[in-house]
């Protein structure tokens, strides 16, 4: 039976930091956006608050902001190697964040088989954001779901690799969890735990079990 693999973006593929902040980094907003992103850490905000204020922040963000926070984000090591060798070995990968769809969906250019994220309207902005559209952590294993159903396997079949409380409905769900890079309440809730800068090394405690 072959399996899904499910990754996390913020601090999890992106090392110490989430796409809001990379993306804020562009228009100097960097400190902003970091404190955004402690309030929904702490729970003070939730994500349809959040998507709401990250938009209005983002007034004169460009495709080419986009772009340059994409490429010059502190991504881990291996990310594509690992997600070929899955591709290899019959099985899926996807990704589910709650950052911005736009920023999200372009890691199915490095081999994610499917990439989702909170919608946003298309950038530059020239209408509003809908908070309906804002993913939660319930939203996460609703679309693990669906992806199972897409791909033909079942939430027994699937890992979830995550770093923080956005994560800890999907690993509730799933059998098998890597907290990567995570705080001590994700990580102990999770089957294994990694800390560095390399995918690989994260996915080989995995690659064999089955």
């Amino acid at each position: 039976m072959a399996r899904l693999h499910l990754f996390d973006l913020d601090g999890t593929l992106l090392h110490g930091t989430s796409a809001p902040v990379e993306i804020s980094r562009q228009l100097g907003l960097e400190a902003e956006a970091v404190a955004l992103d402690r309030e929904i850490g702490a729970q003070r905000i939730g994500p349809p608050e959040y998507a709401r204020r990250v938009h209005a922040l983002w007034a004169g963000l460009t495709p080419e902001h986009v772009t340059a926070a994409f490429e010059g984000a502190p991504w881990l090591t291996g990310i594509r190697e690992t997600w070929a060798e899955i591709r290899a070995r019959g099985e899926y990968c996807a990704v589910v964040s709650l950052s911005p769809s736009f920023f999200v969906e372009r890691l199915t250019g490095w081999g994610a088989h499917a990439a989702y994220g909170s919608r946003f309207p298309a950038v530059p902005f020239t209408e509003p954001v809908d908070p309906a559209g804002a993913l939660s952590a319930a939203a996460k294993v609703e679309i693990a779901d669906r992806l199972c159903e897409k791909f033909g396997v079942s939430l027994a079949d699937c890992l979830a690799y995550g770093d923080s409380l956005s994560d800890v409905e999907l690993f509730g769900a799933v059998p098998v969890s890597v907290a990567i890079n995570a705080d001590q309440h994700v990580a102990a809730l999770a089957t294994h735990s990694y800390a560095g800068r390399d995918l690989r090394e994260a996915y080989e405690l995995v690659r064999r079990a089955r």
